[in-house]
């Protein structure tokens, strides 16, 4: 099913000048368009890579005032960019309250924030999130659509999810209570809340190591709880997956040649057109 160019949504009594804008800034079916957001994608990678390399202090000590150019540079640019973006959007206040014009907001926001908060410029990698836009370039819409197909399976599995979790750390105040008594703090066990540490560390088969029992009857409690980790681990996993599945039955999958939606829920070809789903 073919897409709406982006210049139709432009209100048609806008002046020619901002309808053309319009179209580089938000448009991608055109030329202008796809070069403006490689163009951007570009300098959003250079701008968190110069971001990176003055965290570095041997780069920084070498190189400091001509990454600081470059920084005020981007953002000056992410800026205008920004700027832009507000004049021509059909509904300013949306795309202010957007995903996207949320984070073209934090990209900038540090570097001036950097004046009176020293520091804060380092959250420039933000501007990264901006990448994202890269899909629209390369006309990868459906993968948005499935990640919105994965956000709406955790959100249907967040009352399954909860009571997992609250179950969790009922486990994990069980088992801690239990390996501070076996242990003690002559084994590093110094308080309760430092065994339940260890034992999400454990339960979640991170094992950092910093602590580890040294009683026979702790090895045996720590053993229990490594396996009971195995199959803790999977739990969620399988409540998403049973989500997912279900979210796929129901939704309706429209025909890239007709844009029918009219499928069964096991169909591989569209039965107007013929078409592969």
């Amino acid at each position: 099913m073919q897409s709406r160019s982006d210049t139709e949504l432009a209100p048609a009594h806008w002046p020619a000048w901002r309808t053309r804008l319009f179209a580089v800034i938000f448009g991608h079916d055109t030329p202008a368009g796809k070069a403006f957001d490689v163009a951007l994608i570009v300098s959003i990678t250079l701008s968190v890579v110069a971001v990176m390399l003055d965290s570095v202090s041997a780069i920084r000590e070498a190189y400091g005032p001509g990454l600081y150019v470059l920084e005020w540079a981007f953002t000056l640019l992410f800026t205008v960019e920004y700027a832009l973006r507000l004049l021509c959007a059909p509904r300013p206040a949306a795309y202010a309250r957007s995903f996207f014009g949320l984070v073209d907001l934090a990209s900038i926001l540090p570097t001036y924030l950097s004046l009176v908060m020293p520091g804060t410029q380092y959250f420039q990698v933000i501007r990264l999130l901006r990448v994202l836009r890269v899909f629209r370039v390369l006309k990868l819409a459906e993968y948005i659509g499935e990640a919105d197909i994965l956000l709406v399976a955790i959100r249907n599995s967040r009352r399954k999810l909860s009571v997992f979790i609250a179950t969790v750390l009922v486990l994990a105040v069980i088992f801690g209570s239990a390996m501070y008594l076996v242990e003690g703090s002559s084994h590093g066990y110094t308080s309760i809340p430092q065994s339940i540490y260890w034992t999400i560390v454990t339960i979640t088969t991170v094992g950092y190591g910093d602590i580890s029992p040294e009683t026979p009857l702790g090895k045996t409690l720590a053993s229990v709880i490594m396996l009971l980790g195995y199959a803790i681990v999977a739990v969620p996993t399988g409540i998403v997956t049973m989500e997912l599945t279900r979210g796929r039955n129901r939704e309706p999958r429209p025909c890239d040649g007709c844009g029918s939606v009219d499928h069964d829920a096991d169909a591989i070809f569209c039965k107007l057109c013929g078409g592969r789903l």
